[in-house]
């Protein structure tokens, strides 16, 4: 619990920093505690506490160990792993660990020193426990005799202080200092005498200059020997000598030797290291007993250890052995045997495309523990990447891009990075990172086709796909992700959201609601694609929608009307001869092509042999003379049918009333006034000046409605048809008026068009026993006026001119206009 309290208290004293060239140094005590904090390094970066979370604030060490880490929420720097300072700086003075501070976004590296201080942890330690002393009862007092040092692997006041030795009647202790090394010596100060007492045991003790003390202890036997007078003396007091590093094993460096001027076994000399040697060396080095000849005997490291000091003894074979030291210093000579090791001191980070040349994408470092030369070492990569290598503080590298990147091209790179010394031969290694290219948006979706063609069937039921359309985008993620919309549009007045909706995701274009061609035959709509990039892009399509029309129409009767009741009425003579015109029954369908081509048929008749109807035109005659046999009433169920799939039908009832004496033909009219203008040339003077007042009048009504139609052509009540006014825009389908006399029924019909599409009619009628208007202008259907009628015409003809096929139009025009 004390050691707790204190080294609480000294890191409170010796936790501090500053600023020296660049660099930030901390000192601590060893053996702190996991999670001890040394310092606010957050603050003392000048960085804010959230910068320490988003830049990615973190510590490297060269050691690889991490002995220190950084606690993201406070920005301190916090012990991550026990530190020895004996294990990292051995006996240095001076204890300092090296770190890298590292931050990102921008890429920053800050030099940081930890200073290591000692505390007392270790006790001075004898290497033998024991040491055995062969002393001649000849020795004269005031002889030394050298004892093992102890080792204390702590520094300063914590290290060796001091010896004691326990009491006795014939040794002091005395101490001396050599390179900075305390040495035990044992002085003789009272003569031996063997026979008095052959052996002595003392207690040798090392204590350390902390307080409290720590300390170690040796026994030191004493055997009282006769005379030895004479100790080894080597030729030289020192040796030095220097050797390559890549030094075989078993090469014989250096050859120490003794003289020792006594004679017989006293002379006879063995050779080894000195007690004191560590075996650090011992490991590496081994020595001749009889020759003195040092080698090597294992592999030397210039990076591990550069140079050896160590003692060698010469001890004799007397009874009483006495020892001769000498000191022996080998060099190690550096040798180029490193590869240059590449460090990577951040995770290369993924670059936009967009990034501007100089971008920094990596921090990349070099190390060789070689020195001079052989140390010295440049980066390179390989040539034809958009990255360069610039050089940085020290060893450092940042790699940036020089040239603009292009992710769809590449997306990836992978970058070979070579590190060369400087030595002979050159050495190099290698390594691999991958840079990873961040998309941008920049290509907007694209559209296999500008415009696309959809055929839709008419009374289609609603929420069908109609078409799918789909574009590509060649980025990635949401850049990449496209939605679909339709533009926003008018059909006739109506947005186009009303007709069609679009699945944003797939492209599916649904119809919101069935359609029919006779009200609307073709329509555009127009697609967006849009990414979902930021900001985003887009790009339209086309999507052209034709109805195909089906036979959903039922053939409408224009003609005869019966607007007076459930069947129409008509009248004819019973003077009729065969082949007679009773009625024309006129039937028109709104479809289109083959589902508008309509035929005609007797279905039921009160006499089935007097009528008979044809199949094209609609004409009701008589297939044979009326009789006075025949019933005055007959009764014709008329049955039009158009040319569809399934196909449609619809009926219209005529009856036919027949007369006596019902307005005989004009030719027997004639006759008869021909009769009579021969009984009475009065009469035929009359009727001279009637048909000339008749003429002139006539003539007199034809110019006034050229007038009235001049004037009022742009108005509803306009009798002339005026190809220029009447709205029809499509010039290029053949029209044709034609005036059609039989019997007394008179009429006129506007036709257009060919046989390989419907041709649309438009009759005018004329009966000289109708029930109504004299002149009627019949439509195709109560929804289309003529100017619509005409629009829809096929347009594939070339344009002409209205054709007037019948002169009898040309003599009779005032029939084509209408009544005021």
């Amino acid at each position: 619990m004390r050691r707790k309290w204190w080294i609480a208290g000294l890191l409170q004293a010796l936790a501090v920093w500053n600023i020296i060239e660049a660099q930030i140094r901390y000192t601590i005590p060893e053996e702190l505690n996991e999670g001890t904090v040394v310092g606010n390094i957050a603050k003392d970066l000048d960085l804010k506490l959230s910068e320490v979370f988003e830049r990615n604030l973190r510590i490297a060490s060269e050691s690889g160990k991490q002995y220190f880490g950084v606690d993201s929420a406070k920005g301190e720097l916090v012990v991550s792993e026990r530190i020895d300072r004996e294990t990292l700086c051995s006996q240095s003075a001076t204890c300092l660990l090296p770190l890298e501070a590292i931050v990102e976004n921008p890429l920053q590296l800050y030099r940081v020193e930890i200073e290591i201080q000692d505390i007392n942890d270790n006790s001075p330690v004898f290497q033998n426990n024991e040491k055995v002393l062969n002393i001649a009862e000849s020795t004269a007092p005031g002889a030394r005799f050298r004892l093992e040092s102890a080792k204390d692997p702590d520094i300063g006041s914590n290290s060796l202080h001091s010896y004691v030795l326990n009491k006795n009647e014939h040794f002091i202790l005395s101490v001396k200092n050599k390179d900075g090394t305390k040495i035990p010596e044992l002085v003789l100060e009272k003569a031996l005498d063997r026979e008095k007492e052959s052996s002595h045991n003392l207690l040798l003790t090392a204590v350390d200059g902390a307080t409290p003390a720590r300390s170690g202890t040796a026994t030191i036997i004493i055997r009282v020997q006769d005379s030895n007078d004479n100790s080894p003396v080597f030729e030289k007091p020192s040796y030095k000598t220097r050797v390559p590093e890549n030094t075989p094993k078993g090469t014989v460096i250096l050859t120490v030797k003794a003289i020792d001027s006594d004679e017989g076994v006293n002379s006879e000399l063995t050779y080894s290291f000195e007690p004191d040697t560590p075996m650090s060396i011992q490991h590496v080095f081994s020595i001749d007993s009889e020759l003195g000849a040092i080698s090597v005997k294992d592999v030397l490291d210039f990076e591990t250890v550069s140079s050896f000091k160590f003692e060698v003894i010469a001890t004799d074979k007397g009874a009483s052995p006495l020892e001769g030291l000498c000191s022996v210093e080998i060099e190690i000579l550096d040798v180029n045997d490193n590869v240059p090791e590449i460090l990577l001191k951040s995770v290369p980070k993924p670059v936009r495309e967009d990034a501007p040349l100089g971008t920094v994408v990596a921090l990349i470092g070099a190390k060789d523990s070689d020195s001079g030369e052989n140390g010295k070492v440049h980066l390179r990569i390989q040539p034809g990447l958009p990255f360069t290598l610039k050089p940085s503080i020290s060893n450092y590298y940042a790699l940036v891009t020089d040239s603009y990147l292009d992710q769809e091209t590449f997306p990836k790179y992978t970058v070979e990075i070579t590190a060369q010394d400087s030595g002979s031969p050159l050495l190099e290694s290698k390594t691999q990172i991958s840079v990873d290219v961040l998309d941008v948006n920049d290509n907007p979706p694209v559209f296999p086709h500008s415009s696309y063609t959809v055929y839709v069937k008419e009374n289609e039921g609603a929420g069908n796909v109609l078409f799918t359309v789909s574009a590509f985008d060649p980025d990635q993620g949401e850049n990449a992700k496209v939605s679909y919309s339709v533009l926003d549009s008018q059909i006739k007045g109506i947005s186009v959201s009303s007709y069609f909706y679009i699945n944003s995701d797939n492209g599916s274009i649904y119809a919101m609601h069935s359609f029919d061609y006779e009200k609307m035959k073709v329509f555009q709509i127009q697609v967006q694609a849009k990414d979902h990039g930021s900001p985003s892009l887009s790009s339209n399509a086309t999507v052209h929608v034709f109805i195909l029309d089906q036979n959903d129409n039922a053939p409408a009767v224009i003609y005869p009307s019966a607007v007076m009741g459930s069947a129409s009425h008509q009248r004819m003579p019973r003077s009729a001869k065969a082949g007679h015109l009773v009625t024309k029954v006129t039937a028109v369908d709104a479809d289109s092509g083959h589902n508008a081509w309509i035929s005609y048929r007797l279905a039921e008749a009160a006499d089935a042999s007097l009528f008979s109807v044809n199949l094209h035109t609609g004409e009701v005659r008589t297939k044979r003379s009326v009789s006075e046999q025949d019933d005055s009433s007959q009764r014709l169920l008329i049955e039009i049918k158009d040319n569809g799939e399934p196909v449609q039908s619809t009926t219209v009832t005529v009856d036919v009333l027949i007369e006596d004496g019902f307005h005989e033909p004009v030719s027997d009219y004639r006759k008869k006034s021909a009769e009579v203008s021969k009984k009475s040339g009065k009469i035929t003077l009359y009727l001279i000046i009637s048909l000339a007042s008749v003429s002139l009048l006539c003539l007199m009504t034809f110019f006034i409605l050229l007038v009235k139609c001049a004037r009022g052509s742009r108005g509803s009540s306009s009798c002339c048809i005026r190809r220029s006014e009447s709205g029809y825009k499509n010039p290029n389908r053949n029209l044709q008026i034609q005036l059609n006399t039989d019997g007394p029924i008179k009429y006129v019909e506007v036709l257009g068009g060919d046989m390989m599409s419907q041709s649309q009619s438009f009759g005018s009628y004329l009966s000289p026993m109708s029930e109504f208007s004299d002149f009627t202008l019949v439509k195709p259907s109560s929804t289309t006026d003529f100017t619509d009628t005409l629009n829809v015409l096929d347009a594939s003809l070339p344009d002409s001119t209205w054709k007037f096929e019948s002169q009898q139009v040309r003599i009779n025009a005032e029939l084509i206009c209408t009544r005021e």
